[in-house]
């Protein structure tokens, strides 16, 4: 019997995958792979290891979760160490649970590798603490992937009246629906919003404005997914001590 390892691989800069989760890459003798983990994470796995692309792209599965979990099992099966590398944490958003359940009734070993989740590196590389001692001693995460512009269970009045601050996950596609909510659920329509796009890699981009400006905002600069929606006074703090833009010119001058 092998053993899978359900690791996650960070928000996007490949400098930022744990210590642990890189070993499981390097010991892996099959690696099952997401769309949004960064292909130079995969050059450090071992010459005959079997790289296998899983991931789903919104609205286009390229491998359905069920297939999914047929490869961890039968790869495990084989005697084979295999690594399910997820973008940001495997139990964020990430259906690790799912995969681990399975492994389980399966009986087959398994380990579950935490990774740096979006909600706190993109803000954190977009210059914005999701807490501050001032501006915000709450926070929470949710999904903003909504089907149909339905609720689908999430408590929008108590995220809009008991929370500082507030990290969407895949909310872009639902903006207009998303503001609307919080600001019906009487959240200040000048309350800081600010989109970062492509958080924490080269790519990054950050876009501001409030509750109810950011919509057009977002249209205007063509912001898409993958992105994090950060809601908060915190945001504010993004004119000090926005540090990677910076950091990224340094890099560019010194070319």
């Amino acid at each position: 019997m092998g053993k899978v390892y359900i690791v996650g691989a960070g928000p996007g800069s490949v400098d930022l995958i744990t210590v642990k989760g890189l070993k499981c890459i390097q010991q892996a003798d099959v690696i099952l792979y997401d769309r949004l983990v960064s292909k130079e994470l995969l050059s450090y796995a071992k010459p005959s290891a079997e790289l296998i692309f899983v991931g789903k792209l919104p609205k286009l599965h390229h491998v359905i979760q069920e297939r999914i979990n047929k490869l961890l099992v039968q790869h495990a099966r084989k005697g084979k160490i295999v690594t399910r590398l997820k973008g940001g944490d495997p139990f964020v958003f990430g259906r690790g649970a799912e995969e681990a359940e399975v492994l389980r009734d399966a009986g087959i070993p398994f380990e579950i590798v935490p990774g740096i989740t979006s909600g706190i590196a993109a803000p954190a590389y977009a210059g914005i603490p999701v807490t501050h001692r001032e501006l915000g001693s709450s926070f929470a995460i949710t999904t903003g992937h909504l089907k149909e512009g339905k609720d689908e269970g999430i408590n929008w009045k108590g995220l809009a009246e008991s929370v500082d601050t507030l990290a969407i996950y895949m909310g872009v596609g639902n903006l207009p629906y998303i503001t609307e909510q919080l600001m019906k659920y009487k959240r200040n329509p000048t309350t800081p919003i600010a989109l970062i796009e492509w958080g924490t890699t080269n790519h990054q981009r950050v876009v501001t404005g409030t509750l109810e400006t950011i919509v057009e905002i977002a249209e205007k600069e063509k912001i898409q997914n993958p992105a994090m929606i950060i809601v908060g006074e915190v945001v504010k703090m993004r004119e000090k001590i926005a540090w990677f833009e910076q950091y990224q010119q340094a890099l560019r001058e010194t070319v």
